[in-house]
């Protein structure tokens, strides 16, 4: 599958979150509309991602919420291939495993 769909990104990543203890939560924000699509959860430490296929970028609405979110010191990323996405939960879960 050389370009999946961003929902086959989302599932995979999230799965392979899940193998490693972390909480993968489906992320909506009832009058706040283009959240992040994920908000994970692993020993104290959130962060957000937005899933996207291969090449997309954000909307500039879900630019803005993900701007809103870091400058309030939270951790928001774009995946938008499977690889990347395993690489950022194998980086936070080293880090979160060295503090």
């Amino acid at each position: 599958m050389d370009n999946p769909l961003e929902k086959v990104i989302e599932t995979k990543v999230c799965d392979y979150a899940k193998s490693k203890g972390m909480l993968a939560y489906k992320f909506t924000s009832p009058n706040r509309a283009a959240v992040p699509d994920r908000m994970f959860i692993t020993e104290g430490f959130v962060f957000f991602i937005e899933f996207k296929r291969l090449g997309k970028r954000p909307t500039p609405q879900q630019t803005r919420e993900i701007d809103r979110l870091t400058n309030h010191g939270m951790a928001a990323f774009v995946i938008d291939n499977i690889e990347d996405g395993k690489k950022l939960i194998d980086d936070i879960s080293s880090k979160n495993a060295n503090t």
